[in-house]
């Protein structure tokens, strides 16, 4: 009966208790909350439940068909990146912001939206662009608060981790498609970057000044060689030019964060550099344990790199691979569940070479104050 007691009192030693007025709530003494912003690489379904088009959804099959066995949402056969991450920091699976169950937020929530860039023009009408998934944070605050308090909200939030990974889509929309023939608008690429780098460091911001104070990043990978891209340039190698203004990017973000450690007290950071990881992967698939590098697993077309992948999209016969795990790609565009999880796990814990100035477990560990 003594050791039972023991246990009790030193499993209630690590939680704090709080008195709500729906009774009492019980979180971890430390616990750091994730909360997901960007595109459809972290979306785990909140295009599911907006007024948009079916591109802009993966709720139906073949997505979904390795691991939930059913269409969540997820532009995957399986998991996204963000659920990964949250199984490595020992959080339970995040719901999407949107989803209609009255979801809880005490261990975060993913804002994401497949096709949404830092620009508003970026698909816009159609998906939840960044403004708007800063907004919905600031709304799951007000949630919280009314939840624990807001002496406990202010404390979690500082504790906690936002992971943000947009760009791609913003830079998608300079591509000009014409007779497999892909080619770049003629747009200033140095100032065209400059508004989607102030467009994400105005959202940084905004998270800071609600409590956010560490921050994780992808930057932007090498998009001209996605098989979407490829297929439309005739199935051919790489396209660079896109993939140098990505590159611009990289470069401008790195600049841009660096000015913020300077400038806004407390503010830490991890950046992955998704770039120089994904690369060598579609190069030498094979190096890494896939078979397929440059093409999806779902589509059609060369390198079943054309977006049609469940037959909803505008193209109703596809193609799916026999086994998702041989490939990098799931569909045109987005990652199987054994290439998120390969590059979940550089995020979280591989060196300086990949993340500076830390990986996402660190930041994870680091204080807050």
């Amino acid at each position: 009966m003594g050791g039972l007691m023991f246990l009790l009192a030193l499993s209630l030693s690590s939680v704090v208790i709080i008195q709500t007025s729906e009774g009492q709530i019980c979180l971890p003494k430390k616990h750091a909350s994730l909360f997901v912003f960007g595109d459809s690489l972290f979306d785990i379904g909140n295009n599911n439940y907006i007024n948009t088009t079916t591109p802009f959804q993966a709720n139906y099959p073949p997505y979904g068909i390795t691991l939930f066995k059913y269409p969540s949402g997820r532009f995957s056969d399986g998991r996204m990146i963000p659920d990964v991450i949250a199984e490595l920091a020992k959080l339970p699976l995040l719901p999407p912001y949107l989803h209609p169950g009255n979801p809880d937020f005490t261990y975060g929530v993913n804002f994401a939206s497949g096709g949404s860039g830092a620009l508003l023009q970026t698909a816009q009408g159609s998906v939840i662009d960044l403004h708007t998934q800063v907004k919905y944070f600031k709304n799951v605050k007000k949630i919280l608060r009314e939840k624990i308090g807001n002496e406990e909200v202010e404390a979690l939030l500082k504790r906690s981790v936002y992971f943000l990974n947009v760009g791609s889509n913003d830079y998608g929309g300079l591509l000009n498609v014409a007779n497999s023939t892909v080619s770049l608008l003629p747009v200033d690429k140095q100032q065209f970057v400059g508004f989607v780098i102030g467009n994400l460091t105005n959202a940084i911001k905004e998270i800071y000044e609600q409590g956010g104070r560490k921050f994780g990043f992808l930057n932007v990978g090498p998009i001209g060689c996605s098989p979407v891209i490829r297929a439309q340039n005739n199935g051919s190698k790489c396209f660079d030019e896109i993939s140098a203004v990505a590159r611009l990017h990289n470069i401008q973000l790195s600049k841009m964060i660096l000015k913020l450690k300077k400038q806004l007290n407390g503010f830490k950071y991890s950046v992955h550099d998704f770039y120089a990881s994904l690369s060598p992967v579609i190069k030498n698939p094979s190096k890494y344990g896939f078979k397929g590098g440059s093409g999806g697993c779902c589509g059609s077309g060369p390198l079943r790199g054309f977006d049609a992948c469940g037959g909803n999209k505008g193209i109703k016969e596809y193609e799916l691979c026999d086994n998702p795990n041989d490939y990098i790609f799931f569909d045109a565009r987005h990652f199987t569940d054994k290439a998120s999880q390969y590059f979940a796990h550089l995020i979280w814990d591989a060196n300086y070479t990949l993340n500076k100035p830390y990986n996402l477990n660190t930041l994870f560990q680091l204080s807050s104050q």
